[in-house]
């Protein structure tokens, strides 16, 4: 049964996936719009250009901070669970949602 839903679940991303990607082949050429880089250095101004660093750098900031506090803690699921291979399903979770996002992201928004 499971095996099934996971399935469907695949099939329904992938059936997604492939309309965004004809529909954004269609309008390229209908509107005649060349297709850009995900990460490009487009910017309209030099405000757009120091809003999208600072966001950047932000972001890196923010990112290797919340890595160092991450790696200072003691690791609790493993060791306080009930059962002790609840933090298994935790990390397939965070797998399937990093594999999720990723997804999203390389298939440019629906764009």
């Amino acid at each position: 049964m499971y095996g099934t839903d996971w399935l469907a679940l695949l099939l329904l991303l992938a059936i997604v996936m492939l309309l965004f990607l004809l529909f954004n082949a269609v309008m390229r050429k209908w509107l005649q719009v060349e297709k850009k880089k995900l990460f490009s250095y487009n910017h309209i101004n030099e405000k757009h250009k120091k809003m999208d660093w600072t966001i950047r750098v932000v972001f890196l900031v923010v990112l290797l901070l919340g890595n160092f506090i991450n790696v200072t803690r003691e690791p609790m699921e493993w060791k306080y669970a009930v059962n002790k291979k609840d933090y298994i399903f935790t990390i397939s979770q965070l797998i399937f949602g990093v594999l999720l996002i990723l997804t999203v992201i390389q298939n440019n928004f629906g764009d």
